[in-house]
């Protein structure tokens, strides 16, 4: 099984959730707007076993639902 995730800046409103819950997938660009850094937001690379429950715990607590996931 595998899950993969991504962000759609556009929805995005920089409110820091997601890289607070999960930094080793979530990052910010100069504008504060997230993304998936393992892959530069392309949702190519498979999320860790150890990362997944923080990815859902990120994409449950996203106030505007930009964050995708993937399994």
């Amino acid at each position: 099984k595998t899950m993969k995730t991504k962000v759609i800046r556009d929805n995005c409103i920089a409110c820091g959730n997601c890289n607070a819950i999960c930094p080793d997938i979530y990052d910010y660009d100069e504008d504060g707007i997230a993304y998936c850094h393992i892959d530069n937001n392309e949702m190519t690379e498979e999320i860790d076993e150890e990362f997944r429950s923080l990815v859902l715990d990120a994409y449950k607590n996203c106030p505007t639902e930009a964050i995708i996931v993937e399994d």
